[in-house]
């Protein structure tokens, strides 16, 4: 689904004899391509602006409407209007009112022959990205060969390559920390769960510190691999639109809520929980609400590979954890459900808020989130 940028709301496909082009009703702002633009102010205009849109080096707070990264801002000497644009789908975003500033009537030079074939492959590209965001798209597999290995086991991976502006730092950092934690505790793990495990009737232990050391314990090397899978796949294009001390206070505090939302369900029990993915499933609610049209891939074994945009693949998986609380309630389950819905509404909370901003037994498992 391409989005208004500014807006959110869904963009209407216009087509008029200078080309197609997608709008948005609200604010009236709009999605060119190149070859669009070139019919209306010559080649050599466009190409000039092609060139500073190459060269911009600052980022913008607004996503792409197709493929949803960080659009770069330039400024344009004639007129002087600044916009924004995205290389990767040969689009440039106007602003309501913005587009009328071009120039117009300049005459077609013999060398816009040469771009003939780009303004057909840039219109077949915009309909074709609407139709997977609309309908998903079946058959085509991600071009790298190590994501079928991630997908033959149930997991998603991302059907396209994101460019960020910079290395996600504190992704990593805390991945490595949650390893380091998670591999000292397997060496005596009954005794780590024990110890520094979020245990309901004993939530206020060393001052309530076990809301925030359970989040770096799990029960074994699948429960760890799961967990830091979806939260390197998911954190950094979150990280990069918050910067590194909101992104912090969004998964933690998604952690102490999904703690907190177990203990309200829990309140007597002596079994531990642990795992990140309370605070994970912050990030994965705050990437499926930023970034919406963003593609994902699954491998179906009826139906082969099928795409979907982040925003329903999350519904699906939230409908998950809704069936995860009535088995948790029921005594079937030993993941906590409870702590991924705290994490969603804390995540859900924080979207809502900041996208207005300036850029124990022996025979007991332990609960694992």
């Amino acid at each position: 689904m391409a989005n208004c940028p500014n807006c959110g709301v869904y963009l209407q496909t216009v087509r008029n004899r200078d080309g197609i082009y997608s709008h948005c009703n609200q604010c009236d702002g709009r999605a060119a391509t190149f070859p669009q633009l070139r019919r209306i102010t010559g080649d050599r205009y466009v190409s000039s602006l092609i060139r500073q849109l190459r060269q911009a080096t600052q980022t913008s707070e607004q996503p792409c409407p197709f493929c949803q990264t960080p659009m770069r801002v330039f400024l344009l000497s004639n007129p002087p209007v600044t916009l924004e644009g995205c290389i990767s789908c040969s689009m440039i975003w106007f602003d309501g009112g913005k587009f009328e500033q071009l120039p117009e009537g300049v005459a077609e030079t013999p060398e816009d022959a040469m771009f003939r074939a780009m303004e057909a492959e840039g219109k077949w590209r915009m309909e074709q990205q609407q139709t997977r965001d609309r309908a998903g798209s079946l058959g085509q597999p991600p071009d790298e060969g190590w994501k079928w290995i991630p997908a033959m086991l149930g997991m998603p991976v991302k059907f396209d390559n994101v460019e960020m502006s910079r290395r996600p730092w504190t992704t990593w950092a805390l991945s490595a920390i949650i390893v380091f934690i998670s591999f000292c505790g397997f060496t005596d793990l009954e005794e780590a769960v024990n110890n520094f495990g979020f245990i309901p009737a004993e939530a206020w232990r060393y001052g309530g510190a076990t809301f925030l050391t359970s989040f770096f314990l799990h029960a074994g090397f699948f429960h760890l691999f799961g967990n830091l899978y979806f939260f390197i796949l998911f954190g950094g294009e979150v990280e990069e639109y918050l910067g590194h001390w909101r992104f912090i206070t969004l998964i933690f505090l998604s952690a102490i809520v999904g703690d907190f939302i177990h203990l309200l369900g829990n309140l007597h029990s002596d079994i531990p929980c642990i795992g990140a993915s309370g605070g994970i499933s912050g990030v994965l609610v705050f990437y499926a609400l930023k970034f919406p049209g963003a593609r994902l891939a699954f491998f179906w074994w009826r139906m082969g590979w099928v795409q979907l945009p982040a925003w329903s693949a999350f519904v699906l998986w939230f409908l998950l954890q809704l069936v995860g609380l009535y088995l948790q309630k029921a005594g079937l389950s030993h993941v906590s459900s409870m702590a991924h819905v705290g994490g969603v509404v804390t995540g859900f909370a924080l979207w809502l808020w900041w996208r207005k901003l300036k850029p124990k037994t022996e025979a007991a498992e332990p609960w694992q989130t």
